[in-house]
């Protein structure tokens, strides 16, 4: 299977400005999303896919610049996946989008999410994290005036984690993708496949909070 890898690093964000420039370890977040890449076995080849010139610039030769109408705040991740397939003109017959915002992603994952489609039929593959027994749906509640109230079902009892059903999470990580699947305008197909990546390297930065819990989390690592 050819692979194309794709890295969504647009200059424009919001919660966290400029944020796939911001350094974590003292480098930027798109360049541990670029180790990744370059560490996977099963990639054919890979691009950084963005508007912003400093990213473009960081990426050297894996650079792909991309439209500013494709890099708004809502433009679909389907276009600039189908802009990447466009540009490359080459036989392609997956995509993998390995996202800067999970910097503890690694080449390894990217490989095992690959493998899982590989070795199926299914129509995408995605990386997941085990639901923190805090956050189980069975435990979620409404808040009528200050009365606590079911949102899915009563919690019955089950209060510790081994009472309730073991349930995933995509974490935002990575996203193999059959080519079919993208010409035909989407990217997680109704039969896709998990790989089940440990929570503290899940960590999806979205805020200040997440990039500083990030940071503390590989200081732990290194020290």
């Amino acid at each position: 299977m050819r692979v194309l890898g794709i890295i969504p690093a647009r200059g424009g964000s919001k919660r966290v400005p400029r944020k796939n420039l911001r350094p974590l370890g003292g480098r930027p977040l798109v360049a541990w999303a670029i180790d990744a890449c370059v560490a996977s076995a099963k990639l054919a080849r890979f691009v950084v896919s963005s508007d912003d010139a400093e990213v473009l610039r960081l990426a050297g030769p894996h650079g792909l610049e991309r439209p500013g109408a494709l890099s708004e705040d809502r433009s679909p991740a389907i276009d600039y996946v189908r802009h990447a397939l466009e540009v490359l003109a080459e036989p392609f017959d997956a995509t993998c989008i390995v996202q800067p915002s999970s910097p503890f992603t690694t080449g390894a994952d990217i490989d095992a999410t690959i493998a899982l489609l590989e070795g199926s039929d299914a129509d995408s593959a995605v990386s997941v994290m085990k639901l923190d027994h805090a956050t189980h749906p069975v435990k979620l509640k409404r808040l009528v005036g200050d009365r606590l109230l079911p949102f899915l079902e009563e919690e019955a009892g089950r209060m510790a984690d081994y009472e309730l059903p073991e349930l995933y999470v995509r974490n935002c990580s990575v996203y193999v993708s059959r080519r079919r699947i993208v010409d035909a305008g989407e990217l997680i197909g109704a039969d896709s496949r998990g790989h089940v990546m440990p929570r503290e390297r899940s960590i999806d930065i979205n805020d200040e909070l997440d990039l500083a819990f990030a940071e503390f989390m590989l200081a732990r690592r290194i020290g």
